[in-house]
């Protein structure tokens, strides 16, 4: 009997992905932990722009990529696809330690978010056709909790370039994920359906005629827009939470960001792992006796976000602002548990990775703008406010997926 065959080995996939996740998160985060360490050795790093640069560069290429990357996976072997990903983004990694010049970090840093950006479409597809039953909203889950460890482990970075360098701090995780790749290549194996596989090899459906086809399937039906904006929309507050609640519990509570930075972020990892793993469990149950039971879930979670964004944005004492730290993440959780298991419910198997990437490329962007304005926010003394209002879009977002969204089927299988 084949390894793939086994009854466990669905939960070996999501364990062996659970790895590449952290290291995909953990590898494009240890830079922003070791700007001190690095600006010795590379003097422009002394400017905030061109640190900025190295950050932005990353974000605009990983979010332009994400849908390719996901037309790509709906159409090659996703086994070598992320086999393949995790292997140049490692190298990368293991390069940026030899780096001496400011061009040549921002030209890796470039690659890493091509690179990077093909993973996540291809290893979330590939999850949902091992875990078709009710078991896939836990399977994601976990396998988001991967993504929240590598956030936390790259502060790691920081402390070995500390200890001995920060090319060591490269050299050394990146060797890693080289490493691992080989495991991949040795465990990891790929699952199609033989009507997906059909349609992979038909001559009509290849090339540019493949692509349109695809995009226009997803981008013709009001489901998936709907699924699009209920996506985007709580990325606003994700990525600003992500980016500037440390800021904010340093500003209001007075405290100095050594304290600050740590309590926030501490809070919403562990706040998170809670969320995803129980609202996955609540809507894998759900879903066996009513087919929207994933979309209440999701709908539960992120209605969580509204009081949080309110308590966090306007609370003025460390349990206020804890509280809403703690609520966000268990609600943002819930809704992270549950983004894939929704999409397929409205997509078949051909065409998920395709749309999984079109969400990653509206929530990257999402981030990116409201990275900026919640800078000018900040320097205008503003920051708890407009974090709090934006609890208003994200209510609309769940009004919306509510009103709107009425799957006919736990999985969709064909067109």
């Amino acid at each position: 009997m084949k390894i793939q065959t086994k009854p466990w080995y669905p939960w070996l996939v999501v364990a062996l992905l659970w790895g590449v996740a952290l290291l995909n998160y953990m590898d494009r985060q240890m830079l922003s932990t070791m700007k001190s360490a690095m600006m010795i050795d590379i003097s422009e790093l002394e400017k905030a722009e061109n640190f900025g640069r190295l950050m932005a560069v990353f974000l605009w290429i990983y979010g332009l990529m994400s849908p390719v990357a996901g037309l790509i996976a709906d159409r090659v072997n996703r086994k070598w696809l992320i086999v393949g990903s995790l292997g140049v983004w490692s190298f990368v990694t293991l390069t940026m330690g030899y780096a001496q010049t400011f061009g040549q970090l921002y030209a890796l840093r470039a690659v890493m978010g091509l690179s990077e950006a093909l993973y996540i479409p291809a290893g979330l597809a590939l999850i949902a056709d091992y875990h078709r039953g009710n078991t896939r909203s836990l399977a994601v889950g976990i396998h988001m909790t991967g993504l929240y460890a590598g956030q936390a482990l790259g502060g790691f970075g920081a402390t070995v370039a500390g200890a001995w360098s920060w090319q060591t701090a490269f050299h050394s995780f990146g060797i890693i994920g080289v490493i691992y790749a080989f495991v991949l290549a040795f465990f990891l194996h790929e699952k199609r359906n033989d009507v997906v596989i059909k349609e992979i090899t038909k001559p009509s459906l290849s090339g540019f005629r493949s692509v349109t086809g695809s995009l226009g399937l997803l981008l013709g039906t009001i489901s998936f827009w709907v699924i699009l904006f209920y996506f985007a929309v709580p990325s606003f507050p994700g990525w600003a939470v992500k980016n500037w609640l440390p800021t904010l519990f340093s500003d209001t509570l007075g405290i100095d960001m050594s304290e600050a930075g740590p309590l926030s972020t501490f809070t919403i990892a562990l706040s998170s792992f809670a969320g995803v793993i129980t609202g996955g469990l609540i809507a894998d149950r759900w879903i066996m006796k009513n087919l929207r039971g994933r979309i209440y879930t999701g709908a539960i979670g992120l209605s969580l976000t509204v009081p949080a964004l309110f308590l966090t944005g306007f609370g003025s004492t460390l349990p206020e602002i804890m509280a809403g730290g703690i609520f966000f993440g268990i609600g943002f959780g819930m809704f992270d548990a549950n983004n894939m298991p929704i999409l397929c419910q409205f997509v078949t198997p051909r065409h998920r990775a395709a749309g999984y990437g079109l969400m990653n490329m509206t929530g990257v962007f999402a981030g990116a703008l409201i990275t900026g304005w919640l800078g000018k926010s900040t320097d205008a003394g503003n920051l708890g406010r407009d974090l709090a209002l934006l609890a208003i879009p994200v209510a609309i977002a769940v009004a919306l997926l509510l009103i709107t969204l009425k799957p006919e089927s736990a999985d969709k299988i064909s067109d």
